[in-house]
């Protein structure tokens, strides 16, 4: 039986992460503080030539809105080139539900199931981990990047 190989991507914030799985489970991961802008493209394709995965999970949000389109851009662009699937989760599930920066003090913090902006005078430390198995991870019911802006 060929093993199926999925890529799991955490983008929103430094470092970016890559996980490659096979059969639903871990086996590489590939961390770098490099922009999304700059190494995304580079590391799918060298991926895709060792792997010759079909399928992509990336949160979607929330997190850094330049990190998040980007990383749409560019799976959307492998999905029609390439003929890719891929899928969103929401970046809470990666960082045990913790805050998840947003600008100057704002954080994202989840209540209730509702994403809202906190004010927090101190910096919280930002660390998102890539799951063992991919049946930790949710999939959100679309794979539309994940915007909520606070008022300003």
């Amino acid at each position: 039986m060929l093993s199926s190989y999925e890529i799991v991507i955490v983008s929103i914030a430094s470092p970016l992460l890559l996980g490659v799985y096979r059969d639903g489970e871990l086996i590489e991961t590939i961390e770098t503080k490099e922009k999304t802008s700059d190494v995304l493209l580079k590391l799918l394709s060298k991926l895709s030539a060792k792997y010759n995965y079909k399928r992509v999970i990336y949160t979607s949000g929330p997190g850094s809105y330049m990190a998040i389109k980007l990383t749409y851009i560019t799976l959307r662009t492998l999905e029609i080139l390439n003929n890719i699937t891929f899928d969103a989760c929401e970046a809470f599930t990666l960082n045990n539900n913790k805050p998840i920066k947003a600008m100057g003090k704002l954080y994202f913090v989840k209540e209730n199931n509702t994403i809202i902006t906190k004010k927090f005078d101190e910096v919280l430390e930002q660390r998102f981990e890539l799951p063992s198995m991919l049946s930790e991870v949710t999939i959100l019911e679309n794979n539309k990047p994940l915007y909520i802006l606070p008022a300003v």
